[in-house]
């Protein structure tokens, strides 16, 4: 497989955004192959996708309402990066991002998730992105009315009209605000007033299918019920962390956040449909049945409609969807042909070799070894695999992955795990020394019998 584009210094040098906005579909191609190996064909669908997204704003507004997303299929055995590849994407453009497993799914009037329930999940996690956002920008503003509030419970504002009390008072309140913002007054407990929710605790049944339809009974009764407050004593430091939150929550406007997460969620959603060959039906009959009645339910949600939610109604034409599925007993023409023809780019990932293995393992910024480093870093243990060890136990993922069950770079995980087993277990008890070489006989030496072992393997790798 090709090592093109694979440099993480290289890729560096890429990412910074062309003059007009945004990335171009080779800088995020080298975002990519910072966390994921090979697979160069999907990394360059959905970075044209990614891409095709930002010049559709750019374009007229007759012809914006016109361009529609190309949904991706993606198709590959588990563990190659498919889920990988879509959480990166999501990062990349700033997006809401939804990861559904399809499976999951039953036909309308069955018990279990209808598909509409994907892009209420969507607007949540937009409401939740830009909500956050909002509280960053009023963070300051929120920790001085805090802080306000805090001196004024500590030395009370003069309310007469006397000068010279009045600057007495001015003096000692800068004092003890001074005080305060050293942490001198940290550990002092004062009494503040706290809201408290009346219906806390209670759980409010409503009519079946609320839930669905995304609309909370609980919250609308909570939100009319007037709130009642209690007095509490804590120490500053906590009392001042609670006030902020709620000056945070007082300073932001959820009518205009509930708009921006509106318009992102159906402008820059993304939604990726896992395992999503488990629903493509072989028969007509029995399960098969219910599977093609899910995706009958699906294909309105990806052609485009109006999905009711709590928010308000969500249009779902220019959410770009990104589905993935095995496909072993399967395959993507098993699917209803209305479906397939909403995800018109399809593209096939490779299983993973030895050479993809070795890459895995030290290239990617969150590479397994690396974690692995830093988790025993905290035990004060430093741990080294040498070239050896690694090409070794990269051989060994590849051979049972061939020889057992196929299961991509998640084998790594098992192995790794088995390897360093006693050290894990040990290194808080203070090993003979603080430093751990990994060498091929190591590897050989712990791995040796149960890679021998078939019936070993099957469980334990």
């Amino acid at each position: 497989m090709s090592n093109e584009n694979f440099s993480p210094v290289e890729s560096e040098t890429f990412i910074t955004k062309d003059p007009e906005g945004g990335l171009t579909p080779r800088q995020i191609v080298a975002e990519l192959n910072k966390f994921v190996i090979g697979q160069d064909d999907a990394k360059k669908a959905v970075a044209i996708a990614l891409r095709n997204r930002w010049r559709r704003q750019n374009v007229g507004d007759f012809m914006k309402e016109e361009i529609m997303p190309n949904n991706i299929i993606m198709i590959g055995p588990t563990g190659v990066g498919k889920t990988e590849i879509a959480r990166r994407l999501s990062k990349l453009a700033g997006a809401p991002f939804v990861k559904v497993e399809a499976t999951k799914f039953t036909e309308v009037g069955y018990v279990g998730r209808d598909v509409e329930s994907m892009i209420r999940e969507l607007i949540e996690r937009s409401v939740n992105i830009v909500r956050d956002e909002h509280t960053k920008e009023k963070a300051q503003q929120a920790k001085q009315a805090a802080e306000d509030k805090i001196i004024d419970i500590l030395v009370p504002p003069l309310q007469n009209e006397d000068e010279g009390e009045k600057e007495t008072n001015h003096e000692t309140r800068e004092k003890f605000r001074g005080m305060f913002k050293n942490g001198v007054l940290d550990e002092r407990e004062i009494e503040i007033d706290l809201e408290v929710d009346q219906i806390q605790g209670m759980q409010i049944m409503g009519p079946m299918g609320m839930d669905e339809m995304g609309i909370n009974l609980q919250d609308m009764i909570g939100s009319m019920v007037p709130k009642k407050t209690k007095t509490k004593k804590m120490k500053i430091s906590d009392a001042f962390k609670i006030l902020e939150a709620e000056e945070a929550e007082k300073l932001i406007d959820m009518d205009a956040i509930v708009r921006e997460a509106l318009r992102r969620a159906q402008q820059n959603g993304i939604v990726f449909i896992d395992e999503i060959d488990k629903v493509a039906s072989t028969k007509s009959s029995g399960p098969d049945v219910s599977r093609e009645g899910v995706q009958r339910d699906l294909l309105p949600i990806v052609e485009g409609c109006s999905v009711n939610t709590k928010y308000g109604l969500v249009v779902t034409d220019h959410i770009l969807f990104i589905a993935s599925g095995a496909f072993h007993t399967s395959k993507p023409s098993d699917l209803v042909p209305e479906l397939q023809g909403r995800f018109p780019i399809r593209v096939e990932l490779n299983s993973l070799t030895k050479d993809d293995f070795v890459k895995i393992l030290t290239v990617p910024k969150n590479a397994l070894i690396k974690q692995y480093k830093e988790l025993l870093k905290a035990d004060g243990v430093d741990i080294d695999f040498d070239e050896a060890a690694i090409e070794e136990i990269a051989a060994i993922a590849a051979e049972v992955n061939e020889d057992v069950t196929n299961i991509g770079a998640r084998r790594l995980h098992t192995i790794l795990t088995t390897l360093l087993d006693e050290i894990l277990f040990n290194a808080p008890d203070n090993l003979d020394s603080n430093i751990i070489k990994i060498d091929k006989d190591r590897v050989r030496n712990t791995l040796n019998e149960i890679t021998q072992n078939s019936d070993l393997s099957q469980f334990i790798l």
